[in-house]
C-alpha cells in the first residue's frame, strides 16, 4: 500500500523522507566517512577511487564530483550529510548554501540576514491539489475526527 504524500508537489523542494533516505543510504555514508581525516586524504589524493568504493550509483558519484549539491538533494543525499562535502572542499555552509540558489555567498548572506527567502511562491492550502491539506482542520468542530 503507497502511502499519500500530500507534501511531495512543493515547488522546488525535496523532502527527505524514508523513501529519500532509503534512496540516498550509500550517497550519505560516503558523505559521512569524510568525518575522518584519512579518508578525507583518500578522497582528496583520488575522489574518483574513493567514490568507486561505495556502492552508489553513477548518478551520485557524478554529482559528488561536479559538486551540484541539488542533483544530489535528488538522488537521496541529506544536506547535513552533504555538508561534509563542503567541509572537505574548505567550504563553509554559507557557500555551499548560496551555491545551490544561484547566489554568492555574500548574497546569499545578505538575503538570511534580511529575514531570509520572500515568501512569495509559497504554497497554500487549495493550491494545485491541496498542497498542505494534512494541515485543514477536519469535521464541524475544527478538530481531527469531530
Amino acid at each position: 500500500m503507497a502511502l499519500d504524500k500530500p507534501y511531495l508537489d512543493v515547488p522546488g523542494t525535496t523532502i527527505f523522507d524514508t523513501e529519500q533516505s532509503r534512496k540516498g543510504y550509500h550517497l550519505n555514508q560516503f558523505c559521512m566517512s569524510l568525518m575522518q581525516a584519512a579518508n578525507r586524504e583518500r578522497f582528496k589524493a583520488d575522489e574518483r577511487a574513493y567514490l568507486d568504493e561505495w556502492p552508489m550509483t553513477g548518478d551520485q558519484k557524478l554529482g559528488v564530483l561536479s559538486r551540484d549539491l541539488n542533483r544530489c538533494i535528488a538522488l537521496g543525499g541529506n544536506i547535513y550529510f552533504l555538508a561534509k562535502i563542503g567541509a572537505t572542499d574548505g567550504k563553509s555552509f554559507q557557500q555551499m548554501a548560496g551555491s545551490m540558489t544561484g547566489m554568492t555567498e555574500d548574497e546569499y548572506r545578505a538575503m538570511m540576514v534580511s529575514g531570509g527567502r520572500s515568501v512569495e511562491g509559497n504554497r497554500f492550502i487549495g493550491e494545485d491539489g491541496d498542497a498542505q491539506a494534512h494541515r485543514q482542520p477536519q469535521g464541524a468542530a475544527g478538530t481531527p475526527g469531530h
